[in-house]
Formats: structure tokens, sequence, C-alpha cells
């Protein structure tokens, strides 16, 4: 059966809207990236009607939608997950989460670390053998980064340059890859969980050791 998705993931720098036919193989119809870590919130509705609008279709033409769950910070992965959730809810077709570093490793050959931005010095990463994650996602800095049996590195550009290791593609989350990480299209999906990984910053009282 073929289904129409929109696609959105907002894990990383690029804010990506896209529409994929969900047939045999899979087909990107049409794709809306901006690359900005500050922009989320005000490109991402644009890039989905962009995004529509190329492809010809419109909302009623959905039949699912496929998020990018993390690991990314807070404020992005909010906006798109929200986002998402929004028009599943608006159309009342089902949401599909994927971790967005599947959208990079998906399909790659060998071993494949995966790694994006988490900034404090750190990277958030997963490894990947044949296109299947067999490690991760997790957040450390770059030197605890497991590498063994690792050939190769893909993600984001100022991050890969970090490791002694042959670069790959695709820099950020392809649609169609996570489109293909949705194991079950015809089970109900599961409660969005966003994959932050560490702590917010923000510490309760009790955290703070302030007294009530």
């Amino acid at each position: 059966m073929t289904r129409t998705v929109l696609v959105i993931d907002t894990a990383t720098a690029a804010v990506t809207a896209a529409v994929v036919s969900l047939g045999d193989p899979l087909a990107t119809l049409a794709v809306s990236i901006t690359v900005d870590p500050r922009a989320h919130a005000e490109t991402l509705t644009p890039n989905v009607l962009a995004a529509l609008a190329e492809s010809g279709l419109g909302m009623a033409d959905l039949d699912a939608v496929v998020v990018g769950t993390g690991p990314g910070p807070f404020t992005g992965l909010r906006v798109g997950m929200a986002t998402a959730a929004a028009y599943g809810h608006a159309l009342d077709i089902p949401v599909f989460g994927v971790c967005s570093l599947d959208g990079i490793g998906g399909h790659t050959a060998g071993g494949t670390l995966v790694v994006t931005d988490a900034r404090r010095r750190e990277v958030y990463w997963a490894r990947y053998r044949d296109g299947v994650r067999v490690d991760g996602p997790a957040v450390s800095a770059v030197e605890q980064v497991p590498l063994d049996e690792m050939t190769a590195v893909a993600g984001s550009p100022d991050q890969v340059v970090l490791f002694d290791l042959p670069v790959l593609g695709p820099t950020y989350p392809e649609p169609a890859r996570l489109v293909a990480a949705v194991a079950d299209w015809e089970s109900e999906p599961p409660p969005l969980v966003p994959l932050y990984l560490r702590r917010p910053d923000a510490k309760t009282l009790v955290e703070r050791g302030v007294a009530r």
C-alpha cells in the first residue's frame, strides 16, 4: 500500500520538512531544508508548506507523519515533535517517531559512526553496522566515543572532522532514511518520546540544595 508521509526533523541545525511516498521503492517527492540552529520555530512551518507545494499535494493527501526524536537540543526537538503531533491530531493520522541519527546512518556500509553537535564540547553519537544501529544513541566527549570496528564517520560537518576516520555522507538526517527507519506501519505508533540524553540545565530547588 502506498502512503504519503510528511517528514519532519529538527534535531540538528537542519530544519527539515519533506514529503515522501512510501512505495517500492521509497520516493522523496519534495524536500525543504533550512540550515540554521536558531531558526527551528521560524522556518519549520514555512518549510512544511513549501514541501507540500512542491509535491503538488495538500494536507488532506497525507497518510502519516514521521518525525525525528533526536538526540538533539531541547528547543529544536520540542519544535519539531510538537509540530508533528499537532499535524497528526488535526489530520487524524498516525505520527511515528524515529531516532534522527538513523536518518544519517541507515543504509551505510561497514562500520559507521554517526555524530551530531551536542554542544559543551560533546557529541551525540551512534554506531552502525551495514546500516543497522548497534550502539547508541548516546552523548559524550569526543575522546570517550568508542571507535572500535568503525571504519568511517558521518554527520554534522563540525563534528566529523574531530575523528580520524574517512568521512561519508549524508551530513544531516535524510527524509527517506527516516521513513525507512519505521519498523511497523500497521500497528498504532507508541507515544512520542524525545531523546534529550542529558538533564536540562535548569535545576529544581532540591537539586540546588535550597530548602523549601
